[in-house]
Formats: C-alpha cells, sequence, structure tokens
C-alpha cells in the first residue's frame, strides 16, 4: 500500500480558517495514523510505503512500521504533479520490495473502516487498475493495481476520478463511506465525526473542544 502525505505547513489549507497550524498539523498526522492502523489490518495489505518531504511525518510513518520514501518533486510543479510524482516515487519503492498489488491510499481517512478497504480490493477484477471515487465523486480516495494491470499513471488532481476512469481504471461502486470520506473542510471532518473516527483523530478533536 502507498500513501503520500503533504510538507504539513501546506497540509488542508482549507481548514486554515477552522484550526490553528500547529492543530490542524496534529490532525493531518493523527488522521495518518488512524488510516495506517485501518489498512493495516487489511490482509491484503502487505506493506505499507509513505512518501513525504516532511520530516514529522516521516518519523510518525516510521513509528508506524511503514516503510518512508522521501518526496522527489520539491517544490517545483503543481500540487497534483508533486502528488503523482510522490505516489510514482513509492509505488516504484513497493514494487521493488516485492508487492504486486498496489493499493493506493489517501492519507486522510479518519473514518476508513478495515473491512469497506478489503472489500474494495477483493472487488477489483484481476489484472485491473480500479478507483474508488470520494463522497463528492469527482476526487479519488484509492486506487487499487492488481498484478498484471498495465502500467500505473496517477492522474491526481482536479476531476482526477473521471480522469484515472478515461484512462482506462475500472469505477467500484461499493458502498464505503469511510473509504470515500477523505478530509478536506470543515464539513468532512463533521460528516467524518458522525460515522466515527480513529483514536488518534478522536483524541486531537476532543483536546480542541469536539
Amino acid at each position: 500500500m502507498v500513501i503520500a502525505v503533504k510538507d504539513l505547513t501546506t497540509a488542508k489549507t482549507r481548514l486554515a480558517d477552522s484550526f490553528s497550524d500547529v492543530d490542524r498539523a496534529r490532525l493531518v498526522v493523527a488522521m495518518l495514523r488512524d488510516t495506517v492502523q485501518a489498512a493495516r489490518a487489511v490482509e491484503a495489505v502487505g506493506s505499507i510505503t509513505v512518501v513525504t518531504p516532511d520530516p514529522t511525518v516521516a518519523d510518525v510513518a516510521d513509528e508506524l512500521g511503514a516503510l518512508v520514501v522521501e518526496d522527489p518533486a520539491g517544490e517545483d510543479g503543481t500540487s497534483a504533479d508533486r502528488l503523482n510524482s510522490a505516489f510514482s516515487a513509492a509505488m516504484t519503492s513497493a514494487r521493488a520490495g516485492g508487492e504486486h498489488d498496489i493499493i493506493v491510499l489517501q492519507a486522510d481517512l479518519p473514518a476508513l473502516r478495515s473491512e469497506e478497504l478489503a472489500e474494495a480490493y477483493e472487488t477489483a477484477r484481476p489484472a485491473s487498475r480500479s478507483v474508488v471515487s470520494d463522497h463528492h465523486g469527482t476526487g479519488t480516495a484509492a486506487l487499487i493495481l492488481k498484478a498484471g494491470a498495465s502500467d500505473f499513471t496517477p492522474l491526481f488532481g482536479p476531476a482526477s476520478a473521471q480522469r484515472h476512469r478515461q484512462s482506462g481504471a475500472d469505477d467500484l461502486d461499493g458502498t464505503w463511506p469511510g473509504l470515500r470520506l477523505d478530509v478536506d473542510t470543515i464539513d468532512d471532518v463533521r460528516q467524518a465525526l458522525s460515522l466515527g473516527v480513529g483514536p488518534a483523530t478522536a483524541e486531537v478533536l476532543r483536546t480542541l473542544g469536539w
């Protein structure tokens, strides 16, 4: 499994009106913890690779037992360009480590349930690329690359779900509310809370009065 996390100073800027920079960084790290813990419980997830330019995130990922890959893109290009480069680098590292099936997952899925990810993985056809769109239907919550599929080309950024489908990825249509709920806005935080977030996210939000 592959996860990419931005530098904490630039992550989740749409939450800046609701949380201080310090608290926003704490929330990003907490969501990463809960995402990784939920994913680790899935039998199909043999290893976890986190790609990031941020040393704090790298330390947390290492603590969680993930392989850490340094973000190769620096500050050049658009945010989407950097994210796609990060995913490509992490996937190359995962394949070099012997992983044949690759799950590319967002790092901000605090309400993710392990059984949702397991079902999405099992739903994906052999030798296929599959996309799980986010709760808006426009973004990409997860990409699943099964062994024997064509080369993976990450297309994250605006309307990424549609662009992944247009590139040949299957659209998985299961009912997986936690898997689809990547948190970008304060409304997303509220929705995640209503679904039930993991312990790390719950603790951060509790200290902030939620």
